[in-house]
């Protein structure tokens, strides 16, 4: 049984904000993630998923302190088994456990410097966090270069005469470094070709196996989380709406907006008839969320209870985690299933 290598509790986010309508008027406090809390398992991928503006990229920033949380945990577990809290640690004390925890970020464009060298970029964080002799330092850069597909010979050249594939190498050549036990990819293959996006997809697995990583997968696209992911979280207005299981979790959602996301995924069959859920209404204003449930002003199945009540995060059997009043009455379509109806309410 895996033990759990991180545990969020109580995540909270918040941004501020001016108003463009009064010019002096005094900034407004925005929440963008809301009481976040979830276990992570040893050696599993968990998938955060939700349209753009959820807060996706700012938990996974939060996490690795990228930038500081507003309230909550991030609780780490230790190869030694200490649990300790991520967010509180300074100085010496935080630079000790940074090296088991890195990112890999959305654009190799604009996250790889263009005055470093592939070899510069990639040996700077094993300088940082370990003191070796010059010689170490090129055999381990020479060694990950091989293992993440770059040619050695490439070392000495610098990121603007590599493609977007081959950046992301250098990227996750870069996490990978320091033998971390945690690596965040945030849309690690959103900006890349279909083609290259099954290459560093299939590395990722690869890496994974052989160093035992445990990964936080953030994406939008639902086909990319089918198939890399252990289990899925999904969030909407920086709340976690929905969790469980990759194959739970697409065969038969328990949140309306699962749903519709899994509506949009497509499907490698021609003769499949599928139907698109078209969400009406706005999307709510983090700045203003809705009373109650705040997906409700877009829910087919909203009632009263909806409107007035927020529905907390339950298990509902199965390790399956919802947000929703009427979890267990719904029949909900998954991404495999055609649309079924919903029992009464």
């Amino acid at each position: 049984m895996a033990k759990p290598i991180l545990e969020i509790k109580n995540l909270n986010k918040d941004f501020k904000v001016k108003s463009k309508k009064a010019l002096f008027a005094k900034p407004v406090s925005v929440r963008v993630l809301q009481d976040v809390s979830f276990q992570l398992l040893e050696g599993e991928t968990l998938s955060i998923v939700g349209e753009s503006g959820c807060g996706k990229t700012t938990l996974g920033r939060c996490i690795v302190r990228g930038m500081n949380a507003t309230s909550g945990e991030v609780v780490y577990r230790t190869e030694g088994g200490e649990a300790v809290d991520f967010l509180k640690l300074k100085g010496a004390e935080s630079k000790k456990l940074r090296k088991d925890i890195q990112m890999i970020f959305q654009d190799p464009y604009s996250s790889l410097s263009p005055r470093m060298s592939v070899f510069d970029i990639i040996s700077e964080p094993l300088i940082a966090n370990f003191k070796l002799p010059k010689s170490e330092v090129e055999r381990k850069v020479s060694a990950i270069a091989e293992k993440t597909g770059l040619n050695v010979s490439y070392l000495k050249r610098y990121p603007h005469a590599f493609s977007g594939g081959q950046r992301q190498r250098i990227a996750i050549a870069r996490a990978l470094i320091t033998q971390p036990r945690l690596i965040v990819c945030d849309e690690a293959v959103s900006a890349l070709d279909v083609s290259i996006q099954a290459q560093i997809i299939n590395l990722l697995k690869d890496l994974q196996e052989q160093y035992k990583i445990t990964y936080i997968f953030i994406s939008h696209d639902l086909s990319i989380v089918e198939n890399i992911s252990d289990r899925v979280a999904v969030m909407h207005l920086g709340k976690v709406v929905e969790m469980a299981g990759v194959d739970s979790m697409f065969k038969q959602p328990r949140h309306p907006y699962t749903e519709a996301l899994l509506s949009a995924v497509p499907q490698p069959d021609p003769d499949l008839k599928k139907e698109r859920i078209v969400l009406e209404g706005e999307v709510p204003n983090p700045a203003n969320p809705p009373s109650g449930c705040h997906f409700h002003p877009r829910c087919a199945y909203k009632t009263e209870r909806c409107v007035k009540e927020m529905p907390a995060l339950r298990e509902i059997g199965d390790n399956h985690m919802a947000a929703c009043h009427y979890a267990e009455q719904l029949t909900l379509r998954g991404a495999r299933h055609e649309r079924g109806t919903s029992d009464e309410q």
